[in-house]
């Protein structure tokens, strides 16, 4: 477990660079425009991606995880779902296809729309579920640090003004799509493809179930940005899009731990094991609390800072909207939690779908109330909403079937810990210093101090990991002796 944190910890710290070292370039080279036309294209893309998907990634890596030492099996469940998987996608992708071509709105630049329905149409090729289920987080990781570090230099050398915005997109599509041929290439290493004695069918009913709720999911995840796009223009999806990226930037290390338990987690569910399910969710939704509270009090206080350094001043419109959404690694993490390691190994896929439309209602009930005034800023506010409102419906549905406790105590204290931050960042702010030197005083220190009140408050997994270091250095200075 140890070595699979460790390359999940990479793949999170990969995640947290790329996009700090490509979107300030990015940004500036094509503007809020530029931004706007590309996000807006590669989310529509990514939305019937979603559904070309057929929920195959949540359910594929719960079946593989079941069937780790069982290798026939596993090669059976492998061969039935990619080949359910490459069907929808050839046609979800004709769909696709037959929509820009039928609307004038998807004219002006119809190149590219049809370019990025590759992202559909070779949507089998993500087999990470497989490598997930089979706990191969050294694979993931290496591939995609690979392809990123490709991706960035690519991106530095070939896109140089507005008009690339073009390039921009490719590239995007080049480190998704070119990772996901590699992980599918090399499988053959890890597992046989036969067309005996396929059972499709068996798979479909689940299926539709979690492809529902992926589906429904994504109309308030992803949608956002395209309803955005109908309902306004593509300036302030370009805003939206600085928004959203720096206040979700955090995420991938807010959900590494539940990432490499989610395997762990099924087949504790698989085996009835209640008992050791209840120390994971512990101990998971305890590093959530203690990583998410005060990377979310740092946004919302940073985010004229934050965006002004990320994105340029062009971008500095979009801090109203970074406030709002500065919310979002907490819940996200909470929901993640919940969801992948609760609702989902223990076949809950009704509640969950339930869940999720709660969130789809309110999201575009939301959306067409205030994107049209408020642009970006109602964007934000209907994306928040919506992800409350689904976080709550998973824990109603957590309490209703499972006597699961969680330590909301340890919430109030992060918060208390994190307003700590307000006095400092204001003295920070005083000194007058550049951008780029506020910012990582202003962090630091405010990592400082968080740090110290939560040993004021005796945070277990503090003290636990300090205690973890000790340790270490004892063992090493025996080693040395």
């Amino acid at each position: 477990m140890v070595k699979n944190y460790f390359y999940n910890l990479l793949l999170t710290i990969t995640n947290l660079l790329f996009p700090i070292l490509s979107f300030p370039y990015v940004s500036r080279v094509i503007g809020p425009e530029g931004i706007g036309q590309v996000q807006f294209i590669f989310s529509f893309a990514q939305y019937f991606s979603v559904i070309a998907s057929f929920g195959i990634p949540i359910y594929g890596l719960k079946e593989i995880s079941k069937y780790q030492n069982q290798a026939e099996a596993r090669h059976k469940v492998f061969s039935e779902l990619i080949i359910i998987n490459a069907l929808a996608c050839l046609l979800v992708g004709l769909i696709y296809y037959a929509i820009i071509g039928s609307f004038n709105y998807f004219n002006q630049r119809h190149d590219l729309y049809s370019a990025a329905a590759l992202l559909i149409v070779l949507g089998f090729t993500n087999v990470e579920w497989l490598y997930s289920g089979l706990e191969e987080f050294r694979a993931i990781a290496l591939r995609s640090v690979a392809f990123k570090v490709i991706g960035l230099i690519l991106l530095y050398a070939l896109v140089q003004k507005r008009s690339d915005y073009g390039l921009y997109l490719y590239l995007l599509m080049f480190s998704y799509l070119g990772n996901n041929i590699i992980s599918l290439v090399l499988l053959k290493q890890k597992i046989e493809f036969s067309m005996n004695n396929l059972q499709l069918k068996r798979h479909l009913a689940p299926l539709f179930f979690i492809l529902a709720t992926t589906l429904a999911a994504s109309m308030y995840t992803d949608m956002d940005t395209v309803l955005l796009g109908f309902l306004s223009d593509k300036k302030a999806v370009g805003l939206y899009t600085a928004a959203v990226k720096l206040s979700k930037i955090a995420i991938p290390l807010i959900v590494s731990l539940n990432v490499i338990l989610i395997p762990k987690v099924g087949k504790l569910f698989a085996e009835g094991m209640l008992s050791d399910i209840n120390l994971i969710m512990d101990k998971a939704f305890r590093f959530i609390l203690f990583f998410a509270v005060p990377i979310v009090f740092g946004l919302a206080f940073l985010s004229p800072e934050f965006i002004e350094l990320f994105s340029g001043k062009e971008f500095l419109p979009a801090a109203a909207s970074m406030k709002i959404l500065s919310v979002l690694p907490f819940i996200i993490g909470i929901a993640h939690l919940f969801l992948f390691l609760i609702l989902v190994p223990s076949n809950h896929n009704k509640q969950m779908f339930v869940c999720v439309a709660g969130g789809v209602v309110t999201s575009l009930i939301l959306n067409f109330l205030l994107v049209p005034k408020y642009q970006e800023v109602g964007s934000a506010f209907a994306n928040i909403i919506a992800e409350v409102v689904v976080t709550c419906f998973y824990y109603y549905n957590i309490k209703k079937f499972f006597s699961v406790n969680f330590p909301w105590r340890l919430l109030f204290e992060a918060i208390f810990c994190s307003l700590l931050f307000v006095p400092v960042i204001l003295m920070t702010r005083v000194l007058g210093l550049p951008l780029l030197f506020t910012v990582l005083i202003a962090v630091s220190s405010c990592a400082l101090v968080y740090l110290s009140a939560q040993f004021f408050f005796k945070n277990h997994m503090l003290l636990d990991g300090l205690s973890f270091i000790k340790l270490k250095f004892k063992i090493r200075n025996r080693e040395q002796l």
